[in-house]
């Protein structure tokens, strides 16, 4: 039987369903060195908390985080909050000798992201562990692209072409919530969607973002709130151009506004020898081009369900698919087996804080539109 390790997650919400199906299942299909034991669940409204917790399987509930991240029962912290807290949760959590899972983005700003990468660094050398919760590297179809790239399979990266489109904002009349407040979300489709397209294409190509020309809109400026309408204070879309370390070129889409489309996480990477396409919206499959394949040469469709492929082993026979919920799992199995053999997991802190500080540069470069060539009267 192996060790325990007590979780305490601090957020119930959509983040905390998945993140508690995770902690429940893991030891269940993987072979971690530690079993979570669901200890204590946090959230602000004490009967809201503990019917979540009872619904989730937690042992106990506390409506104040630093209660939660006190208790001798908590060996593992996991943030599942709005960004605004992140930062505070996480720097008492390490300081406290707490391993810390991270939902993305990092923080709200690089300054916070700056200061969790520093004390992650510290609290590595004291044998405390911390990750960011970037789940769609955990896509075993994504795992396998990265692998692709690495054993020169397209050859040199030349564009990289990354998309997250939703649709859930694009009704004027939904009603506010924490998502369009800049003081809690920190940005909107910007950080909630594209801090995943940058992470997932900086993973799998292995390089670095290192500028970027963007622009942002707001297309609906107020939201029913309560007896009124309150200002929408962050972006509904963002798109930027970006150019990697390498040399390779990057245009990047994020957006709650497109109609029909739910959770269309693209990513397509053009190298020299060959081409990769993958859509979250068929996540089971990677569309793979070998120019090595002369005439024949054309993109297949791979299946990435069989045992060899990242994770899939764990699992169910070729064929049988897996969900979003399976991308949580694979996140926990591997920081609990980074906790167990005293390695540093990734994605780090200091991964996160690269990823903010994309986010920063294309908030940046949007309020100074200084890039735009201006046609003048097109007739």
């Amino acid at each position: 039987m192996t060790e325990e390790i007590g979780v305490g997650m601090v957020g119930h919400a959509f983040m905390g369903a998945v993140h508690s199906h995770a902690w429940r299942s893991v030891h269940r299909f993987f072979d971690v060195p530690l079993t979570p034991r669901l200890a204590v669940l946090g959230g602000r409204d004490p009967v809201r908390t503990k019917d979540a917790a009872t619904k989730y399987g937690w042992a106990a509930v506390e409506t104040d985080w630093r209660a939660l991240v006190a208790r001798d029962d908590v060996g593992l912290v996991d943030i599942c909050t709005p960004g605004d807290t992140h930062a505070e949760i996480a720097l008492a959590a390490l300081a406290a000798g707490k391993h810390v899972l991270c939902e993305k983005p990092l923080a709200n700003t690089v300054a916070e992201a700056e200061a969790m990468a520093a004390a992650a660094e510290e609290a590595a050398g004291r044998g405390v562990r911390s990750m960011v919760a970037f789940n769609y590297r955990r896509v075993p179809a994504i795992a396998l692209a990265r692998k692709l790239v690495e054993e020169g399979r397209i050859g040199e990266v030349r564009h990289v072409r990354a998309v997250y489109l939703q649709d859930w904002l694009s009704d004027p009349s939904s009603p506010m919530t924490w998502r369009m407040r800049k003081e809690k979300a920190g940005s909107g489709a910007l950080g909630d969607l594209g801090a995943h397209i940058v992470d997932a294409a900086q993973f799998v190509t292995g390089d670095l973002i290192t500028g970027v020309s963007a622009t942002t809109e707001t297309f609906v400026r107020s939201r029913p709130d309560g007896d009124g309408f309150a200002d929408v204070t962050v972006d509904d879309a963002a798109v930027f151009l970006a150019r990697f370390s390498s040399g390779a070129l990057g245009t990047f889409e994020a957006t709650r506004y497109a109609l029909g489309r739910k959770n269309s996480m693209r990513l397509e990477v053009n190298g020299t020898r060959g081409s990769l396409a993958f859509d979250f919206e068929s996540m089971n499959e990677l569309s793979v081009f070998s120019a090595d394949d002369g005439s024949a040469a054309g993109f297949r469709r791979i299946l990435v369900t069989e045992a060899d492929h990242p994770y899939v082993g764990a699992w169910w026979p070729p064929g049988h698919l897996l969900g979003y919920e399976h991308t949580f799992t694979h996140e926990a199995a591997d920081f609990l087996t980074a906790i167990g053999g005293g390695v540093d997991p990734a994605p780090s802190f200091t991964d996160g804080l690269r990823v903010q500080r994309v986010l920063a540069a294309v908030e940046e470069s949007a309020g100074q539109q200084s890039t735009w060539t201006m046609i003048g009267d097109p007739r």
